[in-house]
C-alpha cells in the first residue's frame, strides 16, 4: 500500500498548493564556502588583515599614489646645475622606495614580493649612489644586486632558450662597441652588469606580461645611460634614462600580480 506521505510528494506543485508553498517560503540552503584555487593570492585591500574590505583595483591605485606623486617630484625639482647633495639623492630615490613600501602594503608574505622588495631597495642604494660621479662604481654594484634578485624573483620557468640567441647577438654587439670606450678599470664590472642585466631580460620577457616590459625598459635605460657616460652624451638623456627607469621599476613590481606565462619554449 502507498502511504500517504508518497502520494503527497508525487503531485506536483500546481497540483498540491502545500507543495507550492513550501518551495517558495522555504529556506535555501546557504552557499557552501568557496574552495580557494591553490596558488591564487589574495590581494583585495592594501591592509594586511583585512581582506575583502575594498576591491583590489581601488587598493592598487591608493598603494600606486605615493610613487605617482613623487615621480613628477624628481623631474620638478631637479636642477642639472645643481651639485650632487643628500637631498637630491632622497628626491630621486623617493619612487624606487615608494614602489617598495606598496608592494609591502599590496601583497601578502611571499617569496617573489620579498624578492622584488629587495630589489627595489638596492636599485635605490644604487639611485643614490649614482649621484656623485665618484660613486659610479658602488651604484652599478647595487644595481647588480638588484638585478639579482629580480633574476630569482622571475624564475626560470619556462625556460624559453629561444630568447637567449637574440638577446645575447643585440647584448654583445652592444657592449663590444662600449668596450671600445671604457676606461681599462671599467672594462671587466661593465661587462660582468651587462651579462646580468642580458640574464634578467631573458627571464622577464620568458616570464611575460609586466616583468617582460619593465626589464626592457630597465635594458633600454642602462643602454642609454651607459652612452652618455661612456661614448656620448645624448640630449635630454636624463629625461629619457629616468623616464624609462621608472617605469621599469613600476612594471617589474607588479609582476608579483600576476602568475608566470606558462608558454610553449
Amino acid at each position: 500500500m502507498t502511504s500517504p506521505r508518497a502520494l503527497l510528494s508525487a503531485q506536483s506543485p500546481q497540483d498540491n498548493p502545500e507543495l507550492k508553498y513550501n518551495q517558495i517560503f522555504s529556506p535555501s540552503p546557504l552557499p557552501s564556502p568557496k574552495t580557494p584555487v591553490p596558488g591564487q593570492r589574495d590581494l583585495v585591500t592594501c591592509h594586511h588583515g583585512h581582506p575583502g574590505k575594498e576591491s583590489w583595483p581601488s587598493s592598487l591605485v591608493k598603494c600606486l599614489t605615493p610613487f605617482l606623486l613623487t615621480c613628477p617630484a624628481y623631474f620638478l625639482f631637479w636642477i642639472p646645475e645643481d651639485p650632487p647633495s643628500l637631498l637630491g639623492a632622497l628626491v630621486k630615490c623617493l619612487p624606487v622606495l615608494s614602489l617598495a613600501a606598496g608592494l609591502q602594503a599590496l601583497t601578502p608574505p611571499g617569496s617573489t614580493a620579498t624578492l622584488l622588495k629587495w630589489g627595489l631597495l638596492c636599485s635605490a642604494v644604487g639611485d643614490a649612489c649614482l649621484i656623485w660621479p665618484d660613486a659610479f662604481l658602488h651604484g652599478m654594484v647595487a644595481f647588480a644586486a638588484a638585478h639579482l634578485f629580480y633574476l630569482v624573483a622571475f624564475g626560470f620557468s619556462p625556460l624559453r632558450p629561444g630568447l637567449l640567441l637574440p638577446i645575447a647577438l643585440v647584448s654583445g654587439l652592444y657592449l663590444c662597441f662600449l668596450l671600445l670606450h671604457l676606461p681599462p678599470d671599467m672594462t671587466l664590472p661593465v661587462a660582468a652588469y651587462s651579462l646580468m642585466l642580458a640574464a634578467v631580460l631573458w627571464r622577464g620577457l620568458a616570464r611575460g606580461g609586466s616583468a617582460g616590459l619593465g626589464a626592457l625598459l630597465f635594458t633600454l635605460s642602462d643602454a642609454v645611460l651607459a652612452w652618455g657616460t661612456f661614448v656620448w652624451p645624448l640630449p635630454h638623456a636624463r629625461l629619457m634614462i629616468m623616464t624609462t627607469y621608472y617605469a621599469a621599476q613600476a612594471l617589474i613590481a607588479l609582476s608579483v600580480l600576476e602568475g608566470p606565462k606558462h608558454k610553449a619554449s
